[in-house]
């Protein structure tokens, strides 16, 4: 370890945010500046534990006590070369991952865990300051070309590893920029683009081909890339959104969350849009209590909302862990992001009934009920309490209540079996099609981007093995350290 009592001495401490009133006037990442030394104590604090728990919170892996003395060494190189190994993208992870590893990390039992996710970013970005981190092309080509679907992070992730394994791989993406959910779902403020530019950039150097605009199934034929390809990997996504059927739902002003974020995020890179929805002086009601109600929040306040209220439908998580989440489980607790700090209100046990439009046909209240769940014969159900129902004002509603499942027109058109959920079905990465593969959300449904790069590298090895009989493409599961909890 870098320090043997870094863990005793030195509490955990991360990056000051702007203040909240100046960062909502722009869309610019919101910490401030972070002392390389403070860093390198914050690195001290790990513990090098005998059993490195955190290995095994992190879908990708990573192998996190070496990098940490890496870092308090200010070793730069090793650490790059640690962290690497088994994160493609540690620079998008180490800004926008909810960090498992840190709910799993041995300090966190009794303390504050250590600053894994801002360790990580640290190194990414003093991997490209250094350059330690420039293209580098395979030197030896197999001939056998992969196509893409989906330039997300699970895409990304494949299409990286399957390069540096030698073969030619094109990426398709329907939009008009590559990075998927990296580019339109997560706004500015927590993921500036131009650090997928940066990143993009050097994979384009490395060989890899990005064709934008094309939709497989509309302006790509299937067909021609089951001719043209020698495998490919479906990364769409599960871009389905859930839906809120109740009365009112075809009322002007009600939107899905991804709609709203998405025509944001273009907004700021330049392209146009007219069919914007804006939040400007408009009362808010965010409803979904998770991440993306939280970036539509912070959204909604950059643009200028009257008012910004969150709904949840689940009663409030409590503070601390609890029986039925001890360490080193992923912990069911109240989480308040950056947007939360910016304003607004969160309501938890709150169900929505009704929108409620004028003659218009617009928007302009929403029907809520208070709600509890009871014990019925062994069996948690919820009700309604009687007397809570009331008449919100509201202009603008967001739906973030999740994604169910991948586009059924691109999977029927590659003849892909699906589950029952609706996602693909492909054990192992293989679909039921010979030389189809499938990865990240498409594969395993909604999730964190997290484990869409972990997908898009064990499908990438899969992948190369289907084309070259063995693959020496890295696994999570090849390393002693990653142990199971």
């Amino acid at each position: 370890m870098g320090q043997h009592d870094g863990f005793m001495k030195y509490d955990r401490e991360l990056p000051n945010a702007r203040n909240p009133k100046d960062r909502i006037g722009d869309f610019k990442e919101i910490f401030e500046p972070f002392p390389e030394d403070k860093t390198k104590t914050q690195a001290a604090r790990c513990m090098d534990c005998g059993v490195p728990f955190c290995h095994s919170g992190c879908p990708l892996g990573n192998i996190i006590p070496e990098f940490n003395e890496a870092v308090y060494d200010e070793n730069w190189e090793d650490a790059v070369s640690i962290l690497y190994s088994t994160n493609n993208f540690p620079e998008f992870t180490g800004r926008i991952c909810p960090a498992p590893c840190e709910a799993s990390c041995v300090l966190g039992i009794n303390k504050s865990p250590v600053a894994i996710e801002h360790i990580e970013k640290t190194i990414a970005e003093k991997a490209h300051e250094l350059r330690l981190i420039t293209p580098n092309p395979p030197e030896v080509r197999t001939e056998k070309k992969i196509a893409v679907i989906g330039s997300g992070p699970a895409g990304l992730a494949a299409a990286d590893q399957l390069n540096k394994a030698g073969h030619w791989v094109t990426v398709f993406e329907r939009e008009s920029k590559i990075g998927g959910l990296l580019r339109y779902g997560i706004p500015d403020f927590k993921l500036e683009k131009w650090v997928v530019d940066r990143r993009i950039q050097i994979m384009d150097d490395e060989g890899i081909r990005f064709k934008v605009n094309a939709e497989v199934g509309k302006s790509i034929n299937p067909e021609m890339l089951k001719e043209d390809f020698d495998a490919i990997v479906v990364c769409t996504g599960s871009t389905v959104p859930r839906n809120l059927p109740i009365p009112g739902r075809d009322l002007k002003g009600i939107h899905y969350a991804m709609d709203f974020l998405t025509l944001q995020n273009k907004e700021i890179s330049g392209i146009k849009c007219d069919d914007k929805i804006s939040a400007e002086g408009k009362n808010v009601i965010v409803i979904g209590g998770g991440d993306t109600g939280s970036d539509c929040i912070g959204t909604s306040h950059r643009q200028g909302a009257a008012s910004v209220l969150q709904l949840e439908l689940m009663p409030k998580p409590q503070s601390k862990r609890g029986e039925n989440d001890p360490w080193p489980m992923w912990p069911m607790t109240l989480r308040t992001s950056s947007s939360h700090d910016e304003g607004g209100e969160r309501k938890w046990s709150t169900l929505t009934k009704e929108f409620v439009g004028n003659d218009k046909g617009e928007l302009v209240h929403i029907k809520l009920v208070d709600t509890e769940w009871v014990n019925d014969r062994g069996r948690q159900q919820m009700r309604e309490i009687e007397g809570t129902e009331r008449l919100i004002p509201c202009e603008l509603a967001l739906l973030a209540v999740g994604f169910t499942q991948p586009e059924n027109a691109l999977l029927k058109s590659l003849g892909v079996t699906q589950s029952k959920a609706g996602t693909v079905e492909a054990k192992e990465y293989k679909t039921s099609v010979e030389s189809i593969f499938a990865a990240g959300d498409a594969r395993r449904g909604q999730s964190l981007v997290v484990w869409a790069i972990s997908e898009g590298r064990e499908a990438a090895r899969e992948v190369d093995r289907f084309l070259m009989g063995s693959t020496e493409l890295p696994s999570k599961n090849d390393s002693f350290l990653n142990l199971e909890v």
